[in-house]
């Protein structure tokens, strides 16, 4: 067994696919074409529920069971307003794995979709709550620093990797957050990873049907301008979301306070706020990657965007990754051994 073997055999045996890199499920973008892609060059898929009609919901699931040799995964938005209509109808579909996303799932979540015969794998923000995930029964956890894009908690990965990753052995951690390179990839393993998690990566391959507008974006983008939205009050709690800064963030800012009097006035309850809230991202969203519309729409991206200049193809781009990771782990291999 080689060295890059050995250090990811734990991520490779819980996925059961040839490398533990996971494409993170991205609203809009990880759809069937994207995660029948990331399956075929060796990869482990996630497709995106965002907040899908439940019928296309249960139309995308069943293409992947059908079409799909390896496994996949399923991602779920807890704060979606569909979120209960695609939790019940992926308790029905065969699928062997899901992440729960947006938010932190409950107790009941986790065990009535394992009961359900599927491995759940949760995100962790901070030390407390990955306990927490486990003590729910979560098979495997996902890492994610604040450098990661879209819905994200508040702590950067250096500081996880400390406080959870180094304490934690029960179950398989994935880690993700500002990942670009192979080399960093196998330090990561070296620290324990089980394996990572890539978003912004695999929206700049060819395979990727965003709009090229949108990957055009990513292009001219640095790592700096991929900000994450405020929260103005606790009154209106808002899930951080790291995009890549335009009108359409501004416009989220003005959201926020428009909303906030509302709430003051009475006209509107923190429950409906909180809806459009997650509704305004979602539709945003949708402009950015399907319309190409780059500047009022959302361009979620993680601070990685800095680190990638080239749409490439996805297997190109995963063999550079695989190369690079193991090249740095003879090197250190050589180095301190």
């Amino acid at each position: 067994m080689d060295l890059l073997e050995k250090a990811w055999h734990k991520g490779k045996n819980f996925l059961k696919v040839e490398y533990p890199v996971i494409a993170g499920g991205m609203t809009w973008i990880s759809d069937f074409t994207l995660v029948k892609a990331v399956s075929e060059h060796g990869a482990f898929p996630v497709l995106a529920a965002g907040n899908m009609p439940p019928d296309l919901f249960a139309a995308e699931v069943d293409r992947c069971i059908k079409d799909l040799k390896k496994p996949f995964a399923v991602n779920l938005v807890t704060i979606a307003p569909n979120f209960k209509k695609h939790y019940a109808i992926l308790q029905e579909k065969k699928v062997e794995y899901v992440v729960f996303a947006g938010n932190f799932p409950r107790k009941a979540d986790v065990q009535a979709m394992k009961a359900s015969g599927k491995k759940v794998m949760a995100f962790a923000s901070t030390r407390s709550i990955a306990e927490q995930m486990i003590r729910f029964g979560v098979d495997a956890l996902i890492l994610e620093g604040s450098e990661a894009g879209g819905h994200i908690g508040h702590v950067s990965l250096i500081i996880l990797l400390q406080q959870v990753l180094f304490g934690l052995s029960r179950v398989p951690v994935f880690v993700a957050g500002g990942i670009a390179d192979g080399r960093m990839i196998a330090h990561l393993l070296l620290m324990g990873a089980a394996g990572v998690q890539l978003g912004t990566k695999f929206v700049m391959t060819e395979e990727c049907s965003a709009h090229k507008n949108f990957k055009q974006a990513f292009k001219k983008a640095r790592a700096r301008q991929a900000v994450a939205t405020p929260q103005y009050d606790s009154r209106l709690p808002v899930v951080a979301v790291r995009a890549v800064k335009n009108t359409g963030m501004e416009n989220f800012g003005k959201l926020q306070l428009d909303l906030l009097r509302k709430m003051e006035r009475n006209e509107v309850s923190r429950e409906k706020a909180q809806f459009e809230v997650e509704n305004y991202w979602m539709g945003s969203l949708k402009k950015a990657v399907v319309d190409g519309d780059v500047e009022q729409g959302s361009l979620m991206a993680g601070q990685s965007v800095g680190l990638v200049q080239e749409v490439k193809p996805m297997g190109r781009m995963l063999k550079e990754l695989v190369t690079d990771a193991a090249a740095e782990l003879r090197q250190v291999k050589d180095n301190f051994c």
